[in-house]
């Protein structure tokens, strides 16, 4: 049915990417399900489009081309037609002599690529290809809120600044704060910053940038605890195990360097090394060119917290009892988000309790990082143990804290002490003197 087209140097042909297995709900002929694609190679490089069909292994050797079952001849039916646009467009692109991967993927992206919808169905398609499953659920969000708004197919073209107050308005008319808006603009400005670097969108046509739509930012409600409230929280007695658990994890993120429970889920027996523990941060090991580990010296309190609740200390072994090995990316982030709901639900408990206030999982980290600020730690090492990339980042990190703290001693410069009440006179008998 397919054969592979060349030109000049040029290959296109049909492939099943087999680096990752789709589940498959039927089971049938050959297991798990894997996506087809278009690979094109030029000079030992290849790029590849994604047809957004799965079939199996076995139905794409021996079934695919002669199968008249409904599903498999609505595949062949796309995947020639696929085929045939990028083979048109690379003949073009051939013939004048203009072929380039940048070139052929610009001619695509126009035509496929000319409604917002799509242009984020294929920024979440790729952010499941990198396995970068929070990523992917934030942009999957945002869509389902933008087609809940506007409908399946909004013209890029559309995308104005008004358009982007009115959608503003319907978030805020839905409950969304303004951090969530913010986020969700911030979003929309990625993909279009995308597409008019692809030239899908000319420069007088975005809507963001001088004279553009602002995008709304709402600071979250940050808590950090001092010394004094942490041992409170340490030394409480809590009612059950699963409390305990809760409790000790948070202890240990805090005396962790605050490390986020997306990491401290997946350290390993093997990242401790002479007393210390070593890690990537998850969060931004992608958009960081140089890749440092994060290094936290292991404290008692943290060895009594891994001897109580650690796995078996052998080097593949997650030192927690939360991943089992083996889980999908997706599957790592939604244990990581159960784990941090039922957390926080018991820190809530306690801090109530205790008279602090809700406290969560990320208030170990703000805790750690103001706790040494206060003590007189220096901030080079805090933003280093952070994982943050310089010093102003670490800087506008603290910066709400310190304000909390100057505003509190603030107030101890006016706190006089009270003038002691007036004694009453005694009262003169009326028959003194008398």
């Amino acid at each position: 049915m397919l054969s592979i087209y060349q030109k000049d140097g040029i290959s296109v042909i049909p492939v099943i990417d087999k680096r990752r297995e789709y589940p498959n709900p039927e089971m049938k002929s050959g297991g798990c399900l894997y996506k087809i694609r278009i690979r094109v190679i030029y000079q030992r490089k290849t790029w590849e489009f994604n047809t957004g069909k799965l079939i199996t292994e076995y139905d794409w050797i021996n079934e695919l081309e002669t199968s008249k079952a409904p599903r498999l001849r609505e595949i062949r039916k796309d995947l020639l037609s696929s085929f045939e646009l990028i083979k048109n467009h690379v003949h073009e692109l051939a013939q004048t002599g203009e072929f380039s991967f940048e070139n052929l993927n610009s001619r695509l992206k126009a035509r496929s690529g000319d409604t917002l919808n799509e242009l984020f169905k294929a920024k979440i398609e790729a952010l499941e290809d990198e396995g970068r499953e929070g990523s992917r659920l934030y942009y999957d969000n945002v869509l389902k809120n933008i087609v809940l708004f506007k409908g399946e197919n909004i013209p890029v073209k559309t995308i104005t600044k008004d358009w982007l107050k009115e959608y503003q308005t319907y978030l805020q008319k839905e409950g969304k704060s303004f951090t969530t808006v913010g986020m969700h603009m911030r979003a929309i400005r990625a993909i279009l910053n995308a597409a008019r670097a692809k030239g899908i969108i000319k420069a007088m046509n975005y809507p963001f940038g001088k004279g553009g739509f602002n995008i709304p930012t709402g600071k979250g409600r940050k808590m950090a605890l001092t010394i004094n409230q942490i041992k409170q929280i340490i030394d409480f007695k809590v009612e059950n195990q699963y409390s305990e658990f809760s409790r000790d994890l948070w202890f240990f993120s805090y005396l962790c360097n605050g490390i986020n429970f997306i990491d401290l889920i997946q350290l390993k027996f093997s990242d401790i090394t002479a007393g210390e523990i070593e890690w990537y941060r998850q969060k931004t090991i992608r958009t960081t060119k140089e890749k440092t580990k994060i290094q936290a010296f292991i404290t008692p309190e943290m060895q009594t917290i891994i001897d109580r609740w650690g796995n078996d200390p052998q080097p593949d072994n997650y030192i927690f009892p939360v991943l089992k090995g083996g889980e999908t990316p997706k599957q790592i982030k939604e244990k990581n988000r159960d784990l941090i709901s039922a957390t926080n639900r018991r820190l809530k408990d306690i801090g109530e309790k205790l008279n602090l206030g809700a406290f969560s999982t990320y208030t170990a980290r703000h805790s750690y990082a103001t706790v040494l600020k206060r003590s007189g730690a220096n901030i080079a090492f805090i933003s280093e143990s952070l994982g943050h990339n310089d010093l102003k980042t670490t800087e506008n990190y603290l910066a709400s804290f310190e304000k909390e703290e100057r505003k509190k001693n603030a107030k101890k410069l006016t706190a006089f002490p009270k003038d002691p009440k007036p004694q009453p006179r005694n009262k003169k008998n009326k028959n003194h003197g008398k």
